[in-house]
């Protein structure tokens, strides 16, 4: 990963932008465990820990009572655990300050193991079977909705490309969607626009949302007519966080669900707003949300094994979740769509898309092609600016 400094970028940056790029591609190189997000309609953050290692956690319920940025994954594992950086700096250092080699004891240290995946050589006859296996229980009934998604890699160009400057890139071209780029030594670099909340809130105003159903926007707008299909695909994840949140005696509030735009796409989203007598709890919570039917299916354990065993492939951080955690300040996690994972000699992109027994492939296989195209379009103009 290279430093934005290249002429052509230089170009197309303000002296803050280029400051940007240079510190946290040095922060990268230097393997730092640091977050950088901006929420939709406000100015981008930073949060990094320079003493001592992210913590490193086994269990969603752990997160109870804990403060920093986390980035969970969709499976946790001795692979893929949970990775909490706990920052003491949340301010962009100045240029010659990534210079210094922050303490990190080696015995602390947790090191990404890059996941090995077979890439088939054909990927939608791949897909196709994939589909075929999990559309098969949905007509038996044996499930109500599955998730299947799938992951490309792409090479990549080690002297063109700045994760920075795609972040850059994605702040100004996705404004409704919560963008970020993440490092860990145990995670690596993973960079994502997603435009779905899985939990956000403070003191005792909270707030989810169960978003499903895609289609392209049309002429640039959001689309008025969505098929039962779609609606029904939305209607899952409304059940499930209801259920999950009234087994904690917990009454929400819903809106009605409506078109929203994520990207080049639009989805169905419907709100929930809710009470919490304390926050102390907010790791269980998530546990309780996690993963919703909009990344698994219905009923959850039973279909979480089945993608696990059918899928293919093991998502990592892709459908886990994301954000800045913090029970006695604000709170704003979202799940990790529209992501990848920033590899040294590639891109490994993600998506998918809700399963159900009335859903066609051609247009699934097209759905997780439209998804694709967030972090392709970024790839696109980082290496050809």
């Amino acid at each position: 990963i290279h430093p934005c400094s290249q002429q052509h970028i230089k170009k197309e940056m303000t002296p803050d932008e280029l400051r940007i790029c240079n510190v946290v591609d040095t922060l990268i190189r230097k393997n730092r465990s640091f977050a950088l997000w901006r929420m939709p309609g406000e100015s981008p953050r930073f949060a990094m820990q320079t003493s001592g290692s992210a913590r490193i956690l086994y269990h969603i319920e752990e997160l109870d009572e804990q403060s920093g940025f986390v980035i969970a994954p969709f499976h946790v594992s001795k692979q893929h655990p949970i990775v909490l950086i706990r920052p003491d700096i949340q301010k962009l250092p100045p240029d010659e300050e990534t210079k210094v080699s922050y303490s990190m004891p080696a015995e602390q240290e947790f090191h990404h193991s890059e996941t090995l995946v077979s890439f088939p050589e054909n990927p939608k006859e791949d897909y196709s079977r994939r589909f075929n296996a999990f559309i098969e229980p949905l007509r038996r009934k044996q499930f109500e909705k599955l998730v299947l998604s799938r992951c490309q890699t792409i090479p990549a160009d080690r002297a063109n490309f700045s994760p920075a400057a795609a972040f850059l890139k994605a702040t100004g071209r996705y404004k409704y969607s919560y963008v970020y780029l993440c490092h860990t030594p145990a995670t690596g670099t993973w960079l994502g626009c997603t435009p779905e909340i899985i939990l956000s809130g403070e003191k005792g105003k909270w707030h989810t949302v169960a978003l499903a159903g895609t289609q392209p926007l049309q002429n640039g707008e959001l689309p008025i007519e969505w098929d039962d299909k779609n609606r029904e695909e939305q209607e899952y994840v409304a059940f499930y966080i209801r259920k999950q949140l009234q087994a904690l005696g917990i009454k929400p509030t819903e809106t009605p669900p409506i078109p929203v735009r994520a990207g080049e796409l639009s989805h169905l989203r419907s709100d929930f707003s809710f009470p919490l007598p304390d926050n102390k709890k907010l790791g269980e919570l998530l546990k309780r949300l996690h993963p919703t039917p909009a990344v698994c299916g219905l009923p959850k354990e039973e279909t979480y094994r089945f993608i696990r065993e059918n899928e293919g492939y093991d998502r990592s951080y892709y459908s886990g979740f994301i954000g800045w955690l913090a029970p006695e300040g604000k709170s704003d996690l979202y799940v990790n769509l529209r992501c990848m994972n920033i590899l040294p000699g590639s891109f490994v992109l993600y998506a998918g898309g809700g399963i159900l027994a009335s859903s066609e492939i051609e247009s699934e296989w097209l759905e997780t092609e439209a998804k694709m195209q967030t972090m392709k379009r970024l790839i696109n103009s980082i290496d050809k600016s």
